[in-house]
């Protein structure tokens, strides 16, 4: 089968590409400018990519186009694939339909967390000799690829409650059709898809329904977003979390640098210890919800504990991207209050005593709203330092609507945080290189490219002078 993705630079496209090339598929793609980790995907699929989209790349007559979210209903290779009457699908009815048949499908949701879950669970049933298939939208550090076709039964997806296309506007977990799923959490986000939380829960709560009374659900019990979703299952249902109440209950038994020990409980009885090499609580809670799912597809205490140890993580999720001068720098995700709070309190425990210094770019579609507003001057205590940049493409946004990185400084140095705005990547740069001291650490948070800041902050840091 001719096979076209348009869009194919996605996090969750160039993953559904790869998998269309290792099931023997002829596979091209069209899209713009593309960056670390999926830039490096897509050129190691040695595919042909169209650079920008336009109806001719439509000319060499793929049987199936797959449309991204990337396009709206006026993009215009889009609308020509569909008014071509070729064959065209999203890129979840696409996963569905050419890669689910036959599988035990584990799905990750949650608001937090997925793609560590369930990256976790695809190494976890790798460690274990369970062969599974995997798409997840980030690059496991494990297999070094997003993707894996895999000839056992299981096959784990990262369940994003984001839209499908401009043709479907329901989310794209809906489509993959989940016996074992995972609800790490369920907090507002979004905001320009759900108007409010009550309808982000109402997504979750379709998702629910989805499995079916053979299946399992398992829920982190210590969210009471993910508890409240859980509360209408049908399915079997696993309570996990760290609290007396769980089902399924971690106990730290000690953690430091090099991670975190603990116990897992199946409800009174012991079974199993483990070291994970993840830290935070929130990593604790991604461990525990990914040894339930994976116990459920038939993997033993033993093996799990063995491959959880030698889980290296996700890019882009506490990557360490350089030393230099003796200045860590580290890459994260992190682009919600909830997320930043966790990262710095994670970070903090892998690096006690050292100088943490937090640099936050305001991106996503939520981030340049207000609606957290109040909730970001909630979210830094971890840090000591602390820049926000301007807000990346702040226009998107209604003016009074909009986000505003200059009164997060003032309200941050209100409650006498060490706060600046520094609206330019090339001044953060100075300003980090100028003031970190050597064993600082900077902790950058982005869910983009933000213009290059660590390799440009590394070269920085090793062009100064000794200290």
């Amino acid at each position: 089968m001719k096979v076209h993705l348009i869009g194919i630079g996605g996090t969750g496209m160039c993953p559904l590409a790869g998998l269309f090339v290792e099931a023997g598929h002829e596979v091209r793609g069209s899209d713009g400018p593309l960056y670390p980790p999926m830039s490096e995907q897509v050129t190691a699929l040695k595919v042909p990519v169209f650079t920008g989209f336009d109806p001719r790349n439509l000319d060499w007559g793929p049987d199936l186009v797959v449309i991204g979210n990337i396009a709206s209903t006026q993009h215009p290779e889009a609308r020509a694939a569909v008014d071509r009457g070729l064959s065209y699908r999203s890129m979840p009815q696409a996963l569905a339909e050419n890669f689910l048949e036959g599988r035990l499908p584990i799905v990750v949701a949650g608001t937090h967390g997925k793609t560590t879950t369930s990256a976790l669970v695809a190494w976890l049933l790798e460690g274990t000799g369970l062969d599974p298939g995997f798409l997840v939208g980030g690059l496991p550090a494990n297999f070094g690829r997003s993707y894996k076709l895999g000839r056992g039964r299981p096959f784990v997806i990262e369940g994003d409650e984001y839209e499908t296309a401009f043709f479907d506007k329901e989310s794209k977990f809906l489509h993959y059709r989940p016996q074992v799923a995972i609800v790490t959490s369920v907090e507002y986000d979004h905001a320009e898809m759900f108007p409010d939380l009550p309808a982000l829960e109402a997504a979750f709560e379709r998702f629910v329904d989805l499995v079916p009374e053979t299946g399992l659900l398992c829920f982190c019990a210590d969210d009471p977003g993910a508890a409240r979703a859980a509360g209408r299952a049908r399915s079997r249902r696993l309570a996990y979390g760290t609290g007396n109440g769980c089902d399924w209950r971690g106990i730290v038994s000690a953690s430091g640098p090099e991670g975190v020990e603990f116990e897992v409980r199946d409800g009174e009885r012991p079974w199993g210890r483990f070291h994970s090499p993840m830290h935070g609580a929130h990593n604790l809670r991604n461990a525990l919800g990914a040894l339930a799912a994976s116990r459920e597809a038939g993997a033993a205490a033993g093996p799990l504990a063995r491959a959880l140890r030698e889980f290296r993580g996700v890019r882009r999720r506490q990557e360490i991207r350089g030393v230099e001068g003796g200045v860590t720098v580290i890459d994260d995700f992190a682009h919600h209050p909830t997320a930043v709070r966790e990262t710095l309190a994670a970070v903090r425990m892998r690096f006690p005593r050292r100088c943490l210094w937090a640099v936050f770019e305001p991106r996503t579609n939520t981030t340049r709203r207000d609606v957290f507003q109040k909730d970001y001057a909630l979210a830094f205590d971890g840090a000591d330092r602390i820049v926000v940049a301007s807000v990346h493409e702040a226009e998107r946004v209604p003016e009074g609507r909009r986000f505003s990185a200059t009164r997060l400084v003032e309200d941050l140095k209100e409650r006498r945080l060490n706060a600046r705005y520094v609206p330019d990547v090339e001044l953060i740069v100075k300003l980090v290189a100028s003031e970190a001291e050597p064993g600082s650490v900077v902790l950058v948070m982005s869910n983009g490219p933000f213009g290059g800041i660590h390799e440009r902050l590394l070269a920085a840091l090793r062009a100064r002078p000794p200290r």
